[in-house]
């Protein structure tokens, strides 16, 4: 019996401004599961259907500072491995001079449901809980409780959502990536060098380690020909500098179109 597949980081909301109590806001947000279709390999495409009132925003799995990170928890059967979201490239917009990541009005993440190969119809349940944000931020815990049938059929809106998934580095054309790793007092600063066509004036580098408790601030971005340069830091929970493997380094090029989904770096 898989009893729980955690999928992010712990979710902080009380220390946060405008913050309100989840209960007296039910009506702001609802979930749906799309059961979706079984897989020529046997796993399961689905997806998780947000949807806000209108004008109101929720996060990407790396909200920046002003945004609030999602936290999704999945029950299955044995017949379940894991389940992986793939979240479509999001918006990125201004707060109060800090930067926020994520969607307007709602969102539909597809899952990637890894299944035994004899697998028929699966049952599978769970929680999201997500922050909701006008002029205040709410967090906002739904459940789900649904059937993934064993054949299916193939969902349009499903298939919009993946084909709003952030493209590889391959395909946006990135060459080389360097990370120059130096220590501060209270962590790492990391530098990333990318070769990259630029594709939009305004750019901006997410850069997100394996390790949900691990703080990144929002990336410093600037840009000489065709080589994107982005520094942040990162503060270990500890306070203390910290081993980074920078093949584990996730890095995603937003501006002008799909995001670029960067996996690892190499040593300057």
């Amino acid at each position: 019996m898989i009893d729980r597949l955690l999928i992010s980081a712990a979710f902080a909301l009380a220390i946060l401004p405008g913050f309100a109590p989840a209960q007296e806001y039910d009506d702001l947000a609802h979930i749906d599961l799309l059961p979706g279709w079984r897989t020529a390999d046997g796993d399961h495409i689905a997806a998780l259907r947000i949807t806000l009132l209108p004008g109101w925003v929720t996060y990407w799995r790396a909200p920046g500072d002003a945004g609030i990170p999602p936290l999704l928890n999945f029950q299955g059967d044995g017949q379940i491995h894991s389940i992986t979201p793939r979240w479509p490239t999001p918006k990125v917009f201004g707060d109060d001079g800090m930067l926020s990541i994520g969607y307007y009005d709602g969102v539909i993440v597809p899952l990637e449901v890894a299944l035994d190969e004899s697998a028929g119809t699966v049952a599978v349940s769970g929680e999201i809980t997500i922050g909701v944000c006008e002029e205040i931020c709410i967090p906002v815990s739904m459940r789900f409780d649904s059937l993934l049938p064993a054949q299916g059929a193939h969902d349009a809106t499903i298939s919009a959502a993946l084909s709003q998934q952030p493209i590889s580095a391959a395909d946006g054309g990135v060459g080389d990536v360097v990370c120059t790793v130096a220590p501060m007092a209270d962590g790492l600063r990391v530098s990333a060098l990318i070769d990259v066509p630029q594709r939009i004036a305004s750019e901006h580098v997410v850069i997100e380690t394996p390790d949900p408790r691990v703080w990144v601030s929002e990336a410093e971005v600037s840009r000489d020909g065709g080589t994107l340069s982005a520094t942040v830091e990162m503060v270990h929970p500890t306070g203390d500098p910290f081993a980074l493997d920078r093949s584990q380094l996730r890095i995603t090029v937003l501006g002008g179109g799909p995001a670029i989904d960067i996996r690892g770096c190499r040593a300057g």
